[in-house]
């Protein structure tokens, strides 16, 4: 088995895994499976009330989870940014996605990394994978395999080894409301 069968299997069975993007290390589980969810929060520490970024392998895919996707958003930033550095902000489909992951608000911020490892992974999962920083909440974020913090290592259930190519965070901007907002620039240089 190779490892990203590996880390499709382990998502599947409701584990957590750490892995590459283009941007840092994320750690991430299946959106779809509650207690896989309850259990990243709980390992990461992050607070119940801060949503976490979701992973997706296509606009397909994003579509599912949204209210709705502007055309506009299509235009002006899926296309020329995805797949890579832009985390788009937008109304979630809230009967799809738990409370949690939408840190019990409305929206969800949704990305297709420019990473072939983990799009392969998601691809094959078919659902979503939740995707904050391999990190304790707080702490540095790892943008390099030796970055990561052994004791979080030690409790997922597998680590899928890569390379980030920006070695810097996504752009966060939010459509949820007009007019758009930059949250945060990151590794694409937005202008509004």
């Amino acid at each position: 088995m190779n490892n990203i069968d590996k880390a499709v299997k382990v998502l599947n069975e409701g584990g957590i895994i750490i892995f590459p993007t283009d941007t840092a290390f994320g750690i991430g589980c299946r959106i779809d499976n509650e207690r896989a969810v309850k259990k990243l929060f709980k390992i990461r520490k992050r607070p119940v009330l801060q949503a976490t970024p979701v992973l997706v392998s296509s606009l397909a895919m994003a579509e599912k989870y949204v209210k709705k996707m502007p055309q506009e958003v299509i235009e002006k930033l899926i296309r020329p940014y995805w797949p890579g550095a832009l985390t788009i902000v937008l109304p979630a489909s809230l009967e799809k996605v738990f409370p949690l992951v939408r840190g019990n608000g409305k929206n969800i911020g949704v990305r297709m990394p420019k990473n072939d490892l983990i799009l392969n992974v998601i691809g094959k999962v078919g659902v979503p994978i939740l995707g904050p920083s391999a990190n304790f909440h707080g702490e540095n974020t790892p943008y390099e395999y030796k970055d990561l913090n052994q004791e979080l290592v030690s409790v997922v259930d597998y680590v899928l080894n890569g390379e980030c190519a920006y070695k810097k965070l996504s752009t966060v901007i939010d459509c949820s409301s007009n007019p758009w907002q930059i949250i945060r620039q990151g590794a694409v240089n937005l202008k509004l």
